[in-house]
């Protein structure tokens, strides 16, 4: 059963930055695909963020520009860098875990809360 543990969340005033990561318990981290996906309050989950085994990324348009994405292969380890925040970007954020055959997460982590005060 492979883990993912988040960590960096916390309450940050508007404009501010934040950084979490995410670390895999799985010998074959850098063959899969890492993403971060966040859930407001009476929202649905969506996608923030989310980097493939060879590096390429895309992001959430409302993130776009403000947020980054990295990976450590040797760390077992995904980042989510956030910038420029926003009271809006408020939520639980998730770290997935996706195998190359899978159009779905295969795992989840348990969340991390992240407040933007205005």
């Amino acid at each position: 059963q492979v883990q993912l543990v988040e960590s960096g969340g916390g309450l940050v005033q508007a404009g501010g930055s934040l950084r979490l990561s995410c670390v895999a318990s799985l010998s074959s981290f850098s063959l899969a695909s890492m993403g971060w996906y966040r859930q407001a309050p009476g929202r649905q989950r969506e996608l923030v963020a989310q980097i493939a085994s060879g590096g390429s990324t895309n992001y959430a348009d409302s993130v776009k520009g403000r947020f980054i994405i990295s990976r450590d292969n040797v760390k077992n380890t995904v980042y989510l860098q956030m910038n420029s925040l926003k009271p809006e970007d408020s939520a639980v954020y998730f770290c997935t875990l996706r195998y190359a055959w899978s159009e779905k997460p295969n795992y989840w982590g348990q969340g991390t809360q992240v407040t933007v005060s205005s």
